[in-house]
């Protein structure tokens, strides 16, 4: 058996069609999971973030998880305000959930968009149904907060909290 090595980094221009199709896998396998439908996703020619892995911005972290080539998992990073961000489309793949994969993955994510942009305030929403994410979450030390229903539909909202 041997041990693989799993390579966690931001997306290269050329990797825009790898994150296509994780993402619409994303959307096919947890579609409650996602503010996106899988059928009108799929008429989209190119998405706005594929563009941006294309053409990189600050403001905007596409980070993947490698298995070798082969992309098994996407989590990005959106600076929103001057100090605040959030996480969003954080999936890994079937196959490689339950290994610390998605852990590792958001740590990597969280780092780098301290590392740029420096006490920067980090939230994400989870669907309330969602309890194994949810607790991934808490885990990597997000607590959840209490926002306006409306914004958050229905969704928990939860902050990043330094140690």
């Amino acid at each position: 058996m041997s041990i693989v090595k799993i390579e966690y980094r931001e997306l290269l221009p050329y990797e825009s069609n790898a994150y296509r199709m994780i993402r619409l896998e994303s959307l096919k396998q947890f579609p409650e999971s996602f503010g996106a439908d899988y059928e009108e996703s799929l008429k989209i020619e190119k998405f706005t973030l594929e563009e941006i892995i294309e053409n990189p911005v600050q403001e905007k972290l596409i980070f993947g998880a490698f298995d070798r080539s082969e992309l098994i998992g996407i989590c990005v990073f959106v600076k929103e305000g001057i100090s605040t961000g959030s996480i969003y489309q954080m999936y890994v793949k079937k196959n490689y959930q339950g290994k610390k994969i998605g852990f590792k993955l958001i740590q990597s994510v969280i780092q780098e968009a301290e590392n740029r942009f420096n006490d920067i305030d980090i939230t994400l929403e989870v669907t309330a149904n969602n309890v194994s994410a949810y607790h991934l979450y808490k885990k990597l030390g997000f607590e959840e907060i209490n926002v306006d229903s409306e914004k958050s539909r229905g969704n928990k909202v939860m902050k990043y909290k330094r140690n």
